[in-house]
This record gives C-alpha cells, sequence and structure tokens, in this order.
C-alpha cells in the first residue's frame, strides 16, 4: 500500500512540475518514484521509505538539478528591433540638431534628434544612438 501512495505522490509532483518548470517538483517527484519503487520491491518499513526518500531527494535536488538546469535553462534573451540599436554608431545624412536629422543606422535611414539640445552634428559625422525614442534615434557625438 504505501508503495502506491509514493507512487501516486511522484506522478503528481512530476505532473506538477509543468506549472512551475524550476525542476525542483520533478526531482522530489523522481525520488518519490524512486522510494515507491524501493518500497514495492523491498515491501520496507515507512522510516525506511523516508530515509530512502530524503536521501534520493537531497542527491537530486543538490547533484542532478543544477547539471540539468545549466544545461537547459534558457539563454539570456538576444536584443532585438529597436531594442538592439542604442549604442550602434550612424553615419548623419543630414545635419541634427534639436528637433530634425537623418542618420543611417544599419543600412536603413532614421529620423534623428541631438541627445542635447544644444549640439548640432554635421553631415558625414559619426554618433552614437543614446536611445530609440518612437521612431526617431537620439544620438550623441560622444566626448
Amino acid at each position: 500500500m504505501a508503495a502506491l501512495v509514493w507512487l501516486v505522490a511522484g506522478i503528481l509532483l512530476a505532473a506538477a512540475e509543468m506549472f512551475v518548470g524550476e525542476l525542483t517538483l520533478l526531482m522530489l517527484g523522481s525520488a518519490a518514484l524512486l522510494t515507491a519503487g524501493v518500497s514495492f520491491l523491498g515491501d520496507t518499513a515507512p522510516v525506511v521509505d523516508a530515509v530512502v526518500f530524503a536521501v534520493s531527494a537531497v542527491v537530486l535536488l543538490l547533484g542532478v538539478r543544477p547539471i540539468l538546469l545549466r544545461r537547459f535553462g534558457t539563454p539570456p534573451p538576444t536584443l532585438t528591433n529597436a531594442d538592439a540599436l542604442p549604442g550602434k554608431t550612424a553615419l548623419v545624412l543630414e545635419p541634427v540638431g534639436e528637433y530634425a536629422g537623418l542618420v543611417k543606422l544599419g543600412g536603413e535611414v532614421w529620423t534623428a534628434r541631438s541627445l542635447d539640445p544644444g549640439e548640432q552634428y554635421p553631415e558625414g559625422a559619426t554618433v552614437y544612438v543614446m536611445k530609440i525614442d518612437g521612431a526617431t534615434a537620439v544620438v550623441w557625438k560622444g566626448p
């Protein structure tokens, strides 16, 4: 009977892992399934079952889980679209001032304005994109 309880607990914990995704409940479910197997094969006492569960849970949580997280963990997100543009250099096509200007950024022409309202950047200058404000690149010449 104890093996059946451990089996059900293991299946429920493994199923609950789908909602969490941190591999913690999966490790506990695996430990419960291992305990169910030991309990079924050896017809052991509940104290032995508890010890088997505790030891296997600690081994799985501290030994196997970190390896699986390194292997299957999500990589850091790659910035795309306008989020990837700050920090890039741009070529000034039309003079950039406080309110208007054009720059060539990554092969595309963008409207631009200077980061510092008092700055003007002449045609042909290289500037750095500091941020994207709507469809306008906010640029700065740098030191």
